[in-house]
């Protein structure tokens, strides 16, 4: 078993009725993705959540088989995989309890720009609702933010289609394989994508599009984006499912109000009348709750500053995390960047005396 670590990364996401959350439980336990496949039976089932079933399943060799499948076809289709322990994939996710194990991406996008946007809405985008995209974009070019939707019809493709237009670089978040770009009918914008942005999914190459892949792909729009902005939308849909997850994840959410009787307005108005979303009136709006306007915003001068100039691999692990939101509990900060308790108290009074985190009352951390 002489293979690269990723291979066995990949060969996680291949075991039946392994979840990211036990791929978590499992690399915590043993320790690397290579030691989970040269455990004994007897230690897998020792590992919390995995019982007899999935320890056999794990050790199954036709795991290993697919995992060299799986590699051998993102090679060939010069697709990228990102273990969410790679220090290249999105920090935005990786906060995130539910965030993907794997994730596959084609492009030249840097996943963890400092500005994020999801512009979502009804695959039926009226004139009004693609003018209002448009604005958007062109309203927020001059800060250079990645911008992010789900290649469907209606707003989200109105939404790439604009970021080319502005040169803003645009990632479009798939409910298949990177190599099926659905709906088809996209698939000249998708190759431009590629040039500017790039395609992101958690599904493997060769994966089709299936229903039951649209809300798990809407959470990851909302995870990559500072903002959501919805444009236009029914009462219900996945526009509003992004919405929902978008608020879960502490994100700021816009709805763009529009007409009392268009069926595309009513989503949009429900979620301004349920608090669970600014409204959109001007460019301004979303600029403001942001601190775009600010000269420089705290996270940006923690990158900019001659501290950051001396941090370990590892506090730059931690500090992607305190990016993201301000304050954590040790143990949780453990469990996303998997380093030791031990170790990771020391890492974090460093940061400490650095002047960048302080401690707070029950083994919490917070941002200065």
């Amino acid at each position: 078993m002489n293979q690269p670590e990723l291979f066995y990364q990949s060969a996680l996401t291949a075991v039946p009725g392994v979840g990211d959350v036990l791929i978590r439980q499992l690399m915590s336990y043993c320790g690397s993705a290579s030691e989970v496949f040269r455990s004994p039976l007897a230690k897998l089932r020792k590992t919390p959540g995995v019982g007899e079933v999935i320890a056999r399943a794990v050790l199954h060799p036709e795991v290993l088989r697919e995992a060299e499948q799986i590699q051998q076809r993102c090679e060939k289709l010069g697709i990228e995989q990102l273990f969410y322990t790679d220090k290249r994939y999105p920090a935005r996710l990786k906060a995130l309890y539910d965030s993907p194990a794997m994730l596959y991406f084609q492009g030249t996008a840097d996943l963890n720009t400092a500005r994020t946007i999801g512009i979502v809405g009804t695959r039926q985008a009226t004139d009004y609702g693609r003018r209002i995209t448009e604005e958007i974009i062109q309203a927020v070019q001059p800060y250079q933010p990645l911008i992010i939707s789900g290649l469907a019809y209606g707003i989200d493709i109105a939404a790439h289609r604009a970021s080319l237009q502005t040169h803003l670089p645009t990632i479009g978040v798939m409910a298949s394989g990177v190599d099926i770009v659905y709906p088809y009918v996209h698939k000249k914008t998708a190759q431009e994508m590629l040039v500017l942005g790039g395609l992101l999914t958690e599904n493997r190459p060769g994966i089709k599009p299936d229903a039951r892949l649209f809300p798990a792909r809407n959470r990851i729009i909302a995870g990559l984006s500072d903002a959501i902005v919805v444009v236009e939308a029914a009462t219900k849909g996945g526009a509003l499912i992004t919405a929902e997850y978008a608020n879960n994840y502490h994100r700021e959410v816009f709805a763009v109000p529009g007409h009392l009787n268009q069926t595309f307005s009513q989503g949009c108005n429900k979620l301004i009348r349920e608090n669970k979303a600014q409204i959109y009136t001007k460019p301004e709006d979303l600029i403001e709750a942001l601190n775009w306007d600010q000269p420089a915003a705290k996270t940006a001068s923690i990158d900019k500053s001659p501290l950051a100039l001396e941090f370990t691999e590892e506090e730059s692990q931690i500090m992607s995390l305190f990016r993201q939101q301000p304050e954590w509990h040790i143990d949780e900060l453990s469990w996303q960047t998997q380093i030791h308790l031990g170790k990771l108290a020391s890492l974090l009074l460093n940061l400490e005396f650095k002047g960048i985190l302080r401690t707070l009352p029950g083994k919490k951390y917070q941002l200065y």
